[in-house]
């Protein structure tokens, strides 16, 4: 293919993708094909010549759009919203087409100072105060595992890169039994260990952890010989939306000398709104933040916003500096030097920053405020709808803009049978799509609105599909 064939193929894509997402909503939510049928359709072996892109377009219309669930249909509920809007498919084309390396300074410095200025943005605009510095990520699990490492190597004063863990107390990692799998997988990546992971009840009506468990896991693994080295704070959890009390917990941590790391990676976003920031109350006391603008801030996947209040300390944890990657003349950290490749996991680095300023520039703080605002309200409304309703009851009521509900017909024998029996009929209709979760040990299922293109009339439809689902299974 010629560079010069960009501009036929670029426009016929761009009206494309138009067409995709102004019709999105005619198409069940998600796929109704069965396993294999993709995968069966397209060849074994790769092809020994180069084809027409006008075959391989083809292709992609007939075989890989049948088979995927539309993230961006404004009746997808499930899960957290992965959402998209237009500037942000916009700048993704021109990071495509630029196809820079953003590393470190030297290798981009456009990309580089845009990010630092783009992340303080997202720093005022959350709340945050001025000690906290940023830089993206590609997902919170990644943050919460750079998050983790620093604490780790804090923890044993900076041995465990070098010597490894062997020999070294038990680090150990305290969070809600509300809190996210990304903590699971990060305690096993980072050699902490599934088993050094303390995980403590819930309580209250925000479900957050119990803080006097807590403060007493922490004294017994120190008298123990073990080493308390961090609490994962959950604001927005997946399961239900469960948010720890930050300010308390972050009193505790002093106390005991840990790092404190907010996952906040749905509920973050929400912070633009400062009526909502009490879900937060006392964060500026953590040592690190997490949240993704990609689940509710109308940008791209991948995009992730992680916060550190030291900065030295991340770099001193990931940062690694072989001759090949160093820059000349140049003192890191001075002369306005920033290589964030040492602030990550991965060396290199996609250009996310771009997609981020075209969205805050698009549609300004205000605008993004009034899209979290409805979806809140929509989801308050909805909850009201489900608790006035005889045969359903709301398990657990809007944390922003999720909840929890169940269906719960007189007479009706396993209640979690029945909802596993609903939700499966709900997602086979494909008029909506819902995901569901275990709380309090019962099967109940998920509605979360966060999509760019939901209107209130797409959720007030939602919920007349599923009660004519409901009402036609059998007890």
């Amino acid at each position: 293919m010629r560079i010069e064939e960009i501009r036929h193929w670029g426009a016929r894509i761009a009206d494309w993708a138009a067409r995709y997402l102004s019709t999105v909503r005619d198409r069940p939510v998600r796929t109704p094909q069965a396993p294999g049928v993709t995968l069966d359709a397209l060849p074994a072996s790769p092809p020994r010549k180069g084809e027409d892109l006008a075959a391989i377009f083809a292709d992609f219309e007939r075989v890989i759009v049948p088979g995927l669930t539309h993230w961006q249909h404004p009746r997808h509920f499930a899960y957290f919203p992965c959402n998209s809007s237009p500037p942000s498919v916009l700048a993704e084309y021109l990071t495509a087409s630029l196809g820079v390396q953003c590393m470190l300074w030297q290798t981009s410095p456009a990309a580089t100072e845009l990010e630092m200025r783009v992340m303080d943005w997202l720093r005022q605009m959350i709340g945050l105060p001025d000690g906290f510095h940023g830089v993206i990520h590609d997902t919170a699990s990644s943050a919460t595992l750079s998050a983790l490492l620093t604490a780790r190597e804090k923890a044993l004063a900076w041995r465990g890169n070098a010597k490894g863990l062997s020999g070294q107390p038990a680090v150990r990692v305290y969070c809600s039994e509300q809190a996210h799998s990304s903590v699971d997988k990060a305690c096993w990546i980072s050699g902490i260990g599934q088993d050094n992971l303390v995980k403590l009840p819930s309580v209250g009506k925000l479900y957050g952890v119990d803080t006097a468990a807590l403060e007493r896991a922490i004294v017994a693994d120190k008298e123990a010989g073990h080493l308390p080295a961090a609490i994962v704070v959950s604001v927005g959890g997946t399961s239900v939306g469960a948010c720890d009390d930050v300010r308390a917990i972050c009193e505790i941590a002093r106390r005991h000398d840990l790092h404190v790391h907010v996952d906040a990676a749905w509920a973050g976003s929400a912070m633009i709104c400062p009526e909502f920031r009490d879900l937060w109350n006392g964060v500026e006391l953590a040592d690190s933040v997490v949240f993704n603008p990609h689940k509710w801030l109308l940008t791209n996947f991948d995009c992730t916003a992680f916060f550190v209040r030291d900065p030295e300390a991340l770099v001193k944890t990931l940062g690694i500096r072989p001759e090949y990657l160093k820059t000349p003349g140049s003192t890191v950290g001075r002369d306005g030097i920033i290589n964030y490749s040492e602030w990550s996991l991965q060396l290199g680095r996609r250009f996310r920053a771009l997609k981020l300023w075209f969205v805050i520039r698009a549609y300004g703080i205000e605008q993004l405020q009034a899209l979290i605002r409805d979806h809140v309200r929509w989801a308050q409304d909805l909850a009201a709808r489900i608790a006035a309703a005889p045969d359903f009851e709301l398990v657990t009521p809007p944390i922003l803009s999720l909840l929890s509900f169940r269906y719960r017909p007189a007479g009706a024998g396993d209640l979690d049978a029945l909802n596993a029996r609903l939700i499966q009929a709900i997602n086979d209709d494909g008029r909506i799509y819902l995901t569901q979760t275990r709380f309090r040990d019962e099967f109940v299922i998920r509605f979360v609105i966060g999509q760019t293109y939901t209107a209130e009339a797409d959720v007030a439809f939602a919920w007349e599909v599923i009660q004519q689902i409901a009402r036609g299974l059998p007890r």
